[in-house]
C-alpha cells in the first residue's frame, strides 16, 4: 500500500499544474473540470422530453446507473475516507472544492458510468465518445490539483460494475420502471405535451 500511494502522489505531481503553468491552461482546465459534466443531464434531459421510447429507455438505465454509483461512492468515501492532495499540501490547487474523501472521482464516475451504459444499451459510438470526455474530465481535475490519479482510474473501474449491476437487472425491472415513469411525467406535464412543446 505504501509503494500504491507513493506512486499515486508522483503521478500526481508530474499532472498537476503549477504557478508557472500558463494562465490559458488553467483556464482550459478549469472549463473542462467544472462544466464538461452538464453534457450529462442535458443529454438525458433532452433524450426523455423529445426522444421515443427507446431513447427514454436508454436514459432512465443511465440515470439509475448513476444513482448506484453516486450512492456506491459515499459509501466507498465513508469506509475509505482518503485524503485529496490539498489536504495533505501536495502540489498546487486551482478550483474550490471542499476536503471531502477523493477516491473515487465523482466527476469521472458519474461521467464513465454513462458511457459505459450507453455502451450496454448498444450505442458504442456514443460512449465511446464520452469514455474520451471522460478522460479529459479525469486529467483536468488532477491537473488542478483536487484529485490524485488513482481517483481517477478508480472512478473508471468501478463505473463499469455500475454500468453493468443496472444492465443486468434491466431485462426483469426496467420496463415497469419506464411505464411508471412515462406516466408520471405525462400527469405533470400533459400541457406541454399537448402544445407539442415535449414528446408524447
Amino acid at each position: 500500500m505504501h509503494a500504491l500511494e507513493a506512486f499515486n502522489q508522483s503521478a500526481f505531481l508530474l499532472i498537476n499544474a503549477t504557478p508557472a503553468t500558463p494562465h490559458l491552461a488553467i483556464a482550459l482546465g478549469i472549463f473542462t473540470a467544472k462544466y464538461l459534466i452538464l453534457l450529462v443531464p442535458a443529454l438525458l434531459l433532452a433524450m426523455w422530453v423529445w426522444g421515443d421510447e427507446a431513447q427514454r429507455d436508454r436514459a432512465l438505465r443511465v440515470l439509475l446507473s448513476i444513482v448506484l454509483a453516486l450512492s456506491a461512492n459515499f459509501l466507498i468515501g465513508e469506509l475509505y475516507p482518503h485524503p485529496r492532495p490539498f489536504a495533505i499540501g501536495l502540489g498546487y490547487r486551482f478550483i474550490d472544492h471542499a476536503a471531502d474523501p477523493s477516491f473515487p472521482s465523482d466527476h469521472t464516475t458519474i461521467m464513465a458510468t454513462m458511457a459505459w451504459a450507453f455502451c450496454l444499451a448498444g450505442r458504442v459510438r456514443l460512449g465511446g465518445i464520452l469514455l474520451a470526455l471522460t478522460a479529459l474530465v479525469g486529467l483536468s481535475r488532477i491537473f488542478l490539483g483536487v484529485h490524485f490519479p488513482l481517483d481517477i482510474l478508480g472512478g473508471l473501474v468501478l463505473s463499469m460494475a455500475y454500468a453493468w449491476l443496472v444492465h443486468a437487472a434491466w431485462p426483469a425491472l426496467g420496463h415497469t420502471l419506464l411505464n411508471v415513469c412515462q406516466k408520471a411525467y405525462r400527469l405533470c406535464f400533459g400541457w406541454a405535451i399537448r402544445k407539442g412543446w415535449l414528446a408524447a
